[in-house]
């Protein structure tokens, strides 16, 4: 259940749906990330989403976009609420609620195509009643997807991990300790998404709420343990960073 930090989260957050809602295109307005989970703090953003009819065109969603921070810039709230912190914004993204898994080439990964739905679907919260696309993405992508798409995905970036996971010890016996993080961090990254994908529960990031994720959602706390250390490098310039991606292969191995 959404849960806003301050006064002014809800009301800018009214003023959002108020405005939106009177759009055609408009289905349903969200709020979504940290508010929706009732995570945030006064300082946190405001992010929104607002979920479009699926005939309603780009210069649409644009315009749409555009004409919703025309109106919030005359708002006094908005106002006052920018000046509480240098990191308060108010953030929407306007969808139309399709969702495409992509097919990775030499060097992609990780993708959004889980964040998205788990972010916009599965724990967003909507401002008013939902409508009828709502829903329908709702029974379209919930619990999880399909079993034929998920062994695809998770065989995609489980292998993508692994072969990024190859390249560390590589670099680091190049002295290209700088690259050989870069490749590690993105094989990490790759290693929460498959996990996720192996339990079917859809993420709300890679790079935040970790601990929130993995020891209390996947309720995995021996997991858990294991990964903040995997980013502790005390000497970069070393092989510690290849005894590493060893840990964190046995872990791919062991979890996914």
């Amino acid at each position: 259940m959404t849960r806003f930090p301050t006064a002014l989260h809800e009301e800018i957050a009214g003023l959002s749906g108020t405005f939106l809602a009177g759009h055609p295109s408009v289905d349903t307005v969200l709020v979504v990330n940290s508010c929706a989970r009732g995570r945030a703090i006064p300082e946190s953003d405001l992010d929104l989403a607002a979920l479009v009819t699926q005939a309603a065109s780009l210069d649409e969603m644009h315009s749409l976009e555009l004409a919703w921070r025309q109106h919030l810039d005359g708002q006094g709230a908005v106002q006052q609420f920018c000046r509480t912190s240098p990191f308060a914004q108010v953030h929407i993204d306007i969808f139309n609620g399709s969702f495409q898994p992509t097919v990775w080439d030499d060097g992609g990964g990780p993708d959004d195509f889980e964040l998205a739905i788990g972010n916009r679907v599965a724990y967003a919260e909507p401002l008013g009643k939902p409508g009828d696309h709502y829903v329908k993405l709702r029974r379209r992508w919930l619990p999880y997807y399909e079993d034929s798409l998920r062994e695809q995905r998770l065989e995609m970036v489980r292998s993508t991990c692994l072969f990024d996971l190859d390249h560390v010890p590589f670099l680091v016996g190049r002295s290209l300790h700088f690259a050989a993080f870069d490749w590690f961090y993105k094989a990490y990254r790759e290693f929460l998404q498959a996990l996720f994908i192996a339990r079917r529960r859809y993420p709300l990031s890679y790079a935040k709420w970790i601990r929130e994720q993995v020891h209390e959602r996947l309720n995995l706390p021996e997991l858990y343990k294991a990964l903040p250390p995997l980013l502790s490098v005390s000497r970069l310039e070393s092989t510690e960073l290849g005894d590493k991606a060893d840990t964190l292969r046995r872990l791919v191995l062991q979890w996914t």
